[in-house]
């Protein structure tokens, strides 16, 4: 990222110190932010994405000097972790600094400091972020887009940045919608045969009729409807890549077919005795639960051990709660892009209402909610009544409830649930027959996290 693009917000509590970036960095850079008051850093970079922060560790009225700055310097970081924080201190917080440095902070200015490295420190980081997010386009960005800097996607990357270039199976597992239909095609993409066909079968939609008929091909007259010769997908990803998602939901005599398949690396398409040779990459995935693939009554350990040289565990979104805000912004930018929308700005409470929710449709789940809030809101700025969440997820979680319990708030949390149900998310007509008002309803909605 060159120093022209960049977007800077300084937080300090002396207004000299602020006025002098902000006229030091305005002529070099797309945006400088100044902030006083560092109890509005959350709704700062809820609202805008920084590609740094310049933070002060000392302001006044505080007590503990020196500490406060590794406070907000920790929640900047658990909000926007992909935002560079340089901490600015006095000689005799050297100390702090490098506490912070251990902290995550990317680095320190002393003050008072030098023009010329301040400059040079931004355009530093800023070359860093470029050469960093490079990498992970590198991996991702041919076609599709995986978003996250959690450390559960920073461990994807790793795993996707050793395991692509190779010829190794891979099997990815998650639950539904956390993307492992992108991941896949990323390992193509940034692979050997990149610019071979990539193939994907949903295997577990296919019947037993047509599975072998799918995956191996037919010759003309082989069953009643075979009026011509196909080919079959293994043969249509010759020298590329197959991807058969759901592997987990096929049968066990569909897994002795696709064992032999792999073994002998050729298929044999239906009414013919002829063997052709194939030579595909094949990258599997499923949703079902890996203490289930390990059941030798349900899938073969064989058959398991052929296609997992490689596994890839795409986390749930509720395991990368820090990569919310990185992938509301590019959601909306993209729908609102779709519909003709300007660009959309968010309330803060909008995206701690996001946070707050469970998603147990996963990124899908978060996908679909914003595209809605973008299609039905009519100012520019995104708010929390804006979200309605998918009454078909929530009917899900209800059920996961214990509903023999007596506890009074799981009581009040499942009855609550169950109205929202009924009235399909409205909360006007929920907290009618709750008996509550609307207000009433909206904090125990905050208080459940629903």
């Amino acid at each position: 990222m060159v120093l022209k693009n960049a977007r800077i917000l300084v937080v300090d509590d002396d207004a000299d110190v602020l006025n002098a970036l902000r006229l030091l960095l305005k002529p070099l850079v797309k945006e400088v932010v100044t902030e006083k008051n560092p109890n509005n850093i959350n709704s700062q970079i809820e609202r805008t994405n920084y590609d740094i922060v310049i933070l002060d560790m000392n302001f006044s009225g505080l007590v503990n000097t020196g500490n406060e700055g590794i406070f907000w310097l920790n929640k900047i970081r658990s909000i926007r972790p992909e935002t560079a924080v340089i901490l600015m201190t006095a000689y005799a917080d050297i100390d702090l600094a490098i506490k912070g440095l251990k902290e995550g902070a990317s680095d320190f200015l002393m003050k008072p400091w030098k023009n010329e490295k301040i400059i040079e420190t931004i355009s530093t980081i800023l070359g860093n972020k470029k050469s960093k997010t490079s990498q992970k386009q590198a991996l991702t960005n041919s076609s599709v887009d995986i978003i996250g800097n959690s450390d559960a996607m920073n461990d994807v990357f790793v795993k996707l940045k050793k395991v692509a270039p190779t010829d190794a199976n891979v099997l990815i597992l998650g639950e539904n919608g956390t993307g492992k239909d992108l991941v896949a095609r990323a390992i193509h993409d940034n692979s050997n045969r990149k610019n071979q066909p990539f193939v994907k079968v949903d295997v577990g939609a296919l019947t037993s009729s047509l599975f072998e008929s799918e995956l191996f091909g037919y010759k003309k007259g082989a069953f009643t409807d075979a009026r011509e010769d196909r080919k079959g997908r293994f043969e249509a990803a010759n020298g590329g890549t197959l991807f058969l998602d759901e592997i987990g939901n096929i049968t066990l005599g569909q897994q002795v077919r696709l064992l032999t398949v792999l073994q002998n690396r050729q298929v044999t398409p239906l009414g013919s005795n002829e063997a052709v040779p194939i030579d595909i990459r094949l990258i599997c995935a499923t949703n079902v639960d890996p203490k289930t693939l390990a059941d030798e009554k349900k899938f073969r350990k064989d058959l398991i051990y052929r296609i997992n040289t490689v596994d890839i565990m795409m986390p749930p979104l509720r395991e990368r709660s820090t990569d919310i805000t990185e992938l509301a912004h590019y959601f909306v930018s993209l729908y609102a892009e779709k519909y003709n929308k300007s660009a959309f700005k968010f309330d803060p409470a909008f995206i701690s209402k996001l946070k707050k929710h469970e998603f147990p449709g996963n990124v899908r789940e978060l996908q679909y909610v914003l595209e809605r809030a973008v299609i039905m809101t009519d100012g520019n700025i995104l708010k929390p009544e804006d979200l309605v969440f998918s009454s078909i997820e929530r009917s899900a979680t209800t059920k996961s409830i214990n509903t023999t319990s007596l506890n009074l708030d799981d009581v009040e949390k499942n009855t609550i649930l169950t109205v929202l149900e009924k009235h399909k998310g409205n909360v006007s007509k929920s907290a009618k027959e709750l008996g509550i008002t609307r207000a009433a309803l909206y904090r125990r909605l905050d208080k459940y996290e629903l």
